[in-house]
């Protein structure tokens, strides 16, 4: 529940232009789909992966962190990371499994991005299901455990030589192809009002500067 007297305080901090902007923006994001990063080592990679999320308008990023430390380049992710919402999984050597039972618990299903032979191409993947797509580590790609997890691959389909895209341009293919398509198809993709509401707050917070000690000032002398 939003306090709305809060955000009302936090809102003077904001010109009318940039609020408009957080409420056009909201209505454009979808948790319908969610992006799954598995063991990125390279910075510059997952960073870019974020910055297409934010562009594409799907709002949650979810990193697990078994061997690699997930970082982000401000310069790549061009300040994209402030608006999504990140979760990451690194307390033990189960973080994959922990994120895929998570995810399962929230009613998606787990696709793994590989070239696989039983693969359904990406023009032909059905859009109607909550989706997670799970993309690999360089070269490498997804590990064993999440390809026998998978409840089902996504290729793209490819008539070159070379045989893999990067990891930042295969997922850009992939959710610009599914979100237009999810945009126009009759599916409830939007997000709920209440998450609209959590995240204009947050968005809002994280627009100001000094925004910890306008939060202390509210608490002491405006807060009932």
């Amino acid at each position: 529940m939003i306090d709305e007297k809060r955000l009302h305080f936090f809102e003077g901090y904001l010109t009318d232009k940039r609020k408009n902007l957080f409420k056009r923006v909201l209505e454009k994001r979808t948790k319908h789909f969610t992006v799954v990063l598995e063991d990125i080592f390279q910075s510059h990679n997952a960073s870019a992966v974020i910055r297409t999320c934010d562009i594409f308008g799907v709002q949650d990023v979810h990193a697990i962190e078994n061997k690699y430390t997930n970082k982000v380049s401000r310069h790549v992710a061009k300040g994209s990371q402030k608006w999504i919402t990140s979760k990451r999984y690194k307390s033990d050597g189960n973080n994959t499994k922990i994120c895929l039972d998570n995810l399962r618990e929230n009613g998606y299903q787990i696709i793994a991005t590989t070239p696989h032979n039983d693969s359904c191409l990406l023009q032909d993947f059905d859009v109607t299901k909550k989706s997670a797509f799970v993309f690999g580590v360089e070269a490498e790609g997804v590990s064993d455990y999440v390809k026998e997890q998978a409840d089902g691959f996504l290729k793209i389909p490819m008539v070159g030589f070379t045989e893999s895209l990067n990891i930042s341009v295969a997922a850009a293919i992939v959710l610009q192809d599914v979100t237009t398509k999810l945009r126009n198809s009759n599916v409830d993709w939007q997000l709920s009002k209440e998450e609209k509401e959590v995240l204009y707050f947050n968005w809002v917070k994280k627009t100001i500067k000094n925004v910890a000690k306008l939060e202390k000032y509210y608490d002491e002398n405006l807060k009932e």
